[in-house]
């Protein structure tokens, strides 16, 4: 395994990062916790969650999940960096109650501890903001995190789905208090969708932040999805489906797969080591359904891109350039 540090941080963090979300809704808690002693096994150490995933009427349930396998013990919670995450609606009964989302310090305050004893654990290495909280001045963020930092409760703070200012206002607002800031941005970004690039991974770069890609699959588009079609190994449905309705992005996916077929490689981990390669990013979530899923995204460590191949790649997927010359000239 591969390893290196988070954004700025003495951090030392996996190079694939283990996303647990289909854990409760499309795992069950047997499997998953097969799934997370297959990557402690092969040294995948950096796990993420959040405290909505489980959704509906199982909100928590995946932090359960989690929580359940850290108390078989054996060294599991010490070998693991956990990050999990605050924003979304916990209200009792599913309510959508006041005060029980977003990033006030009462919600966060609360939101830590119902996450804290789902997980089993009295910390969290990384707390991540789910998504920017329009209303919470970020005054007030910091000053909950600095006390959860404070009380040994949380290590480091981190953002996920944020714009490139809001990576911005929050470090710089937390550098006049003399706080951490953020260490890390958790963000949509694969070869399909490369608009990060514009501003949001040069912020995290500019303020030290790790970059942590989600949906590095587009939603399984960069896995072969149109061989799998055709074999009837899987039938595209919702967002998948509507993005390969437009001939223009469907025939751009079939020069994708016949790129690599050419080559020999694999869709899926092709598209996760071209995440590798890019700089800024500390690795990408896989979350994998099956022991053998994850086995599957672990290959893509072992590859090397040839500069042929990347540059094919750039002519299928091209990024927007950097800013602001992307729009501007």
């Amino acid at each position: 395994m591969e390893y290196t540090q988070l954004g700025r941080t003495g951090l030392k963090v996996s190079r694939l990062v283990l996303g647990t979300m289909n854990f409760g809704p499309q795992t069950d808690e047997a499997t998953s916790h097969a799934i997370m002693d297959t990557a402690l096994d092969v040294g995948l150490n950096f796990f993420d969650t959040a405290n909505v995933y489980g959704w509906a009427e199982n909100k928590g349930r995946t932090e359960s999940i989690i929580g359940s396998w850290f108390a078989k013990g054996d060294g599991r919670r010490d070998r693991t960096v956990l990050a999990t995450k605050v924003y979304g609606n916990m209200g009792l009964d599913g309510e959508a109650w006041p005060n029980h989302d977003k990033l006030s310090a009462l919600n966060i305050r609360r939101a830590v501890e119902g996450s804290l004893k789902r997980l089993g654990t009295d910390y969290i290495d990384v707390y991540q903001f789910h998504h920017i909280d329009r209303s919470t001045p970020f005054e007030e963020i910091w000053q909950a995190v600095d006390v959860l930092i404070q009380q040994g409760k949380i290590l480091y703070a981190g953002s996920s789905n944020f714009p490139g200012y809001k990576i911005a206002q929050a470090n710089e607002t937390a550098a006049r208090r003399g706080s951490v800031g953020l260490v890390s941005e958790q963000c949509l970004y694969n070869l399909y969708e490369r608009r990060a690039e514009m501003e949001v991974i040069p912020a995290a770069q500019e303020y030290g932040l790790g970059v942590i890609p989600w949906s590095p699959l587009h939603g399984g588009l960069l896995g072969g999805v149109l061989k799998k079609e055709t074999e009837g190994k899987r039938r595209t449905e919702g967002r998948a489906a509507a993005t390969l309705a437009d001939p223009v992005a469907r025939a751009r996916f079939q020069a994708y797969e016949d790129l690599l077929d050419k080559h020999g490689l694999e869709p899926g981990e092709t598209a996760l080591a071209w995440l590798l390669t890019r700089p800024g990013v500390t690795g990408p979530i896989v979350g994998p359904r099956t022991p053998e899923q994850l086995t599957s995204a672990l290959r893509a460590l072992e590859l090397e891109l040839s500069e042929e191949l990347l540059a094919g790649l750039d002519e299928i997927f091209p990024g927007p350039g950097p800013s602001p010359e992307a729009f501007a000239w």
